[in-house]
């Protein structure tokens, strides 16, 4: 009876560890509150903003992005750098569970270069982002001229 016991305890705690993974997988980081500055006509560069939400109990890396709306999108941050703001491109994003990744004016921010076409405020753009082990996650940004909240 004690060896029987034994297993079924086993057996319960192989079962948390190997359904654990499939439940993080059905877990989906989402992107909130996403925007694009429109630059001035003709530029071949914007940013976008906004926020990407880890409610998994896993964290999420994300390794890269792209957009059909541009040739290149890239995760850059800006820091104070010895007086000057710097930027340069972040290779990969981990967020922790539970947690969030703001994306802002003067810090972390997406660099979207070589629009295929003219955008306009008010029209939206999808970014994907690319998850470490192979997953994607979308996020709709919408454009914005420069001063709008």
């Amino acid at each position: 009876m004690k060896r029987i016991r034994h297993l079924l305890l086993s057996a319960s705690v192989l079962f948390m560890f190997v359904s654990a993974p499939a439940f993080a997988r059905d877990c989906q980081p989402q992107v909130r509150e996403g925007w694009v500055r429109l630059g001035p006509a003709g530029m071949p560069m914007m940013a976008g903003f906004g926020r990407i939400e880890n409610r998994c109990s896993v964290p999420v890396t994300i390794t890269g992005a792209s957009s059909p709306a541009f040739g290149s999108v890239e995760l850059h941050e800006t820091r104070l750098v010895d007086g000057v703001n710097r930027m340069r491109p972040v290779p990969e994003l981990r967020i922790a569970p539970d947690n969030s990744a703001v994306l802002k004016p003067g810090g972390m921010h997406l660099m979207l270069m070589k629009p295929h076409a003219t955008l306009q405020a008010g029209s939206k753009v999808v970014v994907e982002f690319e998850l470490s082990g192979g997953g994607k996650l979308l996020g709709e940004f919408e454009v914005r001229k420069p001063n709008t909240p």
